[in-house]
């Protein structure tokens, strides 16, 4: 039987160098804000799907995460957390930060950085542009 392949080591990556359309991020963060947006129902009826829209950030900048379910009640602000396999979400042509059922969210001992608040990347509007090959 042949040996498990060995894992990649994690590459964390700040705020700032998010892009539209990426994923597979890994990035450490800090709560600042989270608003919980809707309860909706869910179609099995079972139990409701809770959505929250939580404003993360480091040194670099900030960003909305849309946080859904378990994911939540992880959101107290001031709490750090490791976001691994986030991805880009576009929402009304702004970005925005989101880990789905492929990705993992961690709480973690707490940073010792700043969020520099004054660069929301959500707040950057984005235009999709058709690039014709020629």
């Amino acid at each position: 039987m042949a040996a498990p392949p060995a894992k990649r080591k994690p590459v964390f990556i700040k705020v700032d160098q998010l892009k539209p359309g990426t994923s597979g991020h890994t990035l450490t963060v800090k709560v600042v804000t989270s608003e919980p947006v809707k309860t909706a129902a869910n179609r099995g009826g079972t139990r409701p799907t809770r959505v929250a829209e939580c404003l993360i950030g480091d040194e670099t900048g900030t960003i909305i995460f849309t946080a859904r379910n378990e994911q939540v009640d992880l959101m107290n602000p001031g709490s750090t957390l490791i976001l691994r396999n986030a991805k880009i979400d576009m929402f009304k042509a702004s970005m925005r930060l989101a880990v789905d059922k492929w990705g993992r969210i961690e709480v973690t001992e707490p940073a010792n950085f700043e969020v520099k608040e004054d660069n929301n990347l959500s707040l950057v509007e984005y235009e999709l542009v058709n690039v014709v090959q020629e």
